[in-house]
Order: structure tokens, then C-alpha cells, then sequence
């Protein structure tokens, strides 16, 4: 199953996401210049179980390499598709959990799950001598918080079935529990290192995550990151809005909500609308006209039902001002 986006619009513009996802790419650039110093450097900074449960091994690192791994390895990836993998699916999940936390405890929760993913293959894995990269832990982290903090929200999942590939929306908790259930019996089943997969990691990253999520609800948000959540606040509604229209009783014509903020009511704007009708999806530009007002009703005309002679009602979108 592939994430392809979620149907949860985050408040703020997630700077602190997008520099992670900066940082990784960055690094994988870095390994690609390397040549053939990157298996050295991977030994050096991945995370190797044996370099802490062999003292013959631990004896070639000093101990600030030895602290330091535990965190760069999640800034590692051992190819494209896993840096890409990674990525994708942070930036589909990882700027809603950065909203509800705010951006300073974002980034301690994202250190904090990668470092607990870690250790969790580190103790499950004491004498591997196999090295550990990618941000994986760290991401199914972010996942676990989501699994608590969205669980109704929709995402929609690319799912190749045989030949033939099918895009259906899941509830979140639904995709993300067959994810770790996923995980955790390819964990006990497997050996933790097996195919290359630190199966554990994830395992281990999404449960802290859950954990951590609960702790830092506890903590009062700081006051520089009230500042950056105002700096950082966005001022329109979300350019992508999926809309699901419903009739009202045997009306051939549906009804549907579009929501902006007061600047694009008093100026107008455009929104690319996906409206979902059972698992058939259409996606078209709206232009909302400037003046409009709350409650206003915009009509799409033929986009209603269809009548048994082939014929279809209309929808309209009721409009929905946002403070």
C-alpha cells in the first residue's frame, strides 16, 4: 500500500518537515559523492549493534562517534527508492502531526522517535554486526502520533491488486494498523535485519511514538514556538479540497460544502476540487467569484445526479467561511 495524500490540511506551513526532508536529501547527496569512502562512512555513522557489544569493535570508534550514530544514521538511506519511500510518506503524515505539536516539540518528538527506533533494534539485534540507516524509526514515529491524533481522517492508498492497481480511500487508523500489524509480523517472523528491513526500528519507532505523543500532550507549548506558529500561520483555506456531495431526500441535485478564509471572500479564489462520489473521483478548478459571503451557494451545473434517462441534476457548494 502507498500513501498518495491525506484529507487533513495542517494550519501552519510545516518548516520543520520540510527542513528534515531538506536535511535527508541533502545527506544522500553527500553519500552519493563519497564513491567508495560510503561503505566506511555508513560503518562510521549508521548504527551497528556489535560496535557496542564488542569491545574488540567499540575499540575502533571513539566515543563521540559512538554517541553521535544514534542519531545520524536516521539522516542515512541506502538508496533512492528508500530515500524517496521515506520522504513521501513524512511529508504526507509528518506536517499535521508538526501542527498539533508545534514546530520546536515536532522536531524533539522526530529526534526522540528515531532515537527510541534505534535503540529498540540495538537491543533486539545486540550483536549485529550489519549497519543500520534511514529514518524509517523515526517516520513510524510520526505515523503512531497520526494513528492517535487523525484516526478518522481519510487517506488515499494506491493498492496494486495482480495486475491491476486500485486507489481507495482508507480511514487512517485502518491504513496505519495494517501497516504496523505489517511490521511487527514481518518482525517476529524474520530475522531483525532480514532483506535489509530493520523491521524492529519500525516497530519500535511507531509504539514510542504513541508514548511520546502522550507525554508531550503534558507539556506547555513553548512561548518561541508560539511565535513561529504565528509567523508560520497559513491564511487560506487548503487549494485541494476533497468534497463527498449528498442529495437531500429524492433531489437530483447534491449538495456540498467549500470552505476559504475572509481575504479569498472578499477577493476571490481558485480551488482545485476533487469530488468523490462512491470510489469515483473528478477533479476540476472552481474560481469562487470575490464578494462572496457566508452561506452563499455556487452552482455546478450538471454535476448532480444522473436520471435514468441520462440527464443530471445540478451540485451546489455551500460556502463555508473560515476564521
Amino acid at each position: 500500500m502507498i500513501p498518495i495524500r491525506d484529507t487533513v490540511q495542517s494550519g501552519a506551513y510545516p518548516i520543520i518537515n520540510m527542513a528534515l526532508i531538506a536535511i535527508n536529501a541533502v545527506m544522500f547527496l553527500v553519500e552519493l559523492s563519497l564513491g567508495g569512502g560510503l561503505d566506511r562512512f555508513i560503518y562510521v555513522y549508521g548504527l551497528v549493534p556489535a560496535r557496542y557489544s564488542m569491545p574488540s569493535l567499540a575499540a575502533y570508534f571513539t566515543a563521540s562517534q559512538q554517541g553521535v550514530s544514534l542519531v545520524t544514521f536516521m539522516f542515512l538511506h541506502g538508496g533512492f527508492l528508500h530515500l524517496l519511500g521515506n520522504m513521501w510518506t513524512l511529508y504526507i503524515f509528518g506536517d499535521n502531526v508538526e501542527d498539533r505539536l508545534g514546530h520546536l516539540r515536532y522536531l524533539a518528538f522526530y529526534l526522540l522517535c528515531g532515537w527510541a527506533s534505534g535503540i529498540s533494534h540495538l537491543a533486539l539485534n545486540w550483536h549485529s554486526e550489519i549497519p543500520t540507516i534511514g529514518a524509517s524509526g523515526a517516520i513510524a514515529g510520526v505515523m503512531g502520533a497520526y494513528f492517535v491524533l487523525y484516526p478518522r481522517a481519510k487517506v488515499l492508498t494506491l493498492v496494486p491488486i495482480f495486475i491491476f492497481i486500485q486507489f481507495i480511500e482508507l480511514p487512517a487508523y485502518i491504513f496505519l494498523g495494517i501497516w504496523f500489524v505489517f511490521q511487527f509480523f514481518s518482525a517476529a517472523g524474520a530475522s531483525g535485519h532480514a532483506g535489509g528491513i530493520a523491521w524492529w526500528a519500525h516497530v519500535g519507532g511507531f509504539v514510542f511514538g504513541i508514548v511520546f505523543l502522550k507525554l508531550f500532550a503534558l507539556l506547555p507549548e513553548l512561548g518561541a514556538d508560539r511565535r513561529f506558529r504565528t509567523l508560520t500561520q497559513k491564511h487560506s483555506t487548503p487549494r485541494l479540497q476533497v468534497i463527498r456531495p449528498a442529495p437531500v431526500g429524492g433531489d437530483v441535485d447534491t449538495y456540498g460544502v467549500v470552505s476559504i478564509t475572509r481575504r479569498e471572500a472578499l477577493f476571490g479564489a481558485r480551488k482545485l476540487v476533487s469530488i468523490a462520489q462512491g470510489f469515483k473521483k473528478k477533479a476540476f478548478v472552481l474560481t469562487i467569484p470575490p464578494g462572496v459571503s457566508q452561506g452563499s451557494k455556487l452552482r455546478l451545473k450538471g454535476m448532480g445526479r444522473e436520471l435514468v434517462d441520462g440527464e443530471r441534476g445540478d451540485l451546489y457548494l455551500k460556502v463555508q467561511i473560515t476564521d
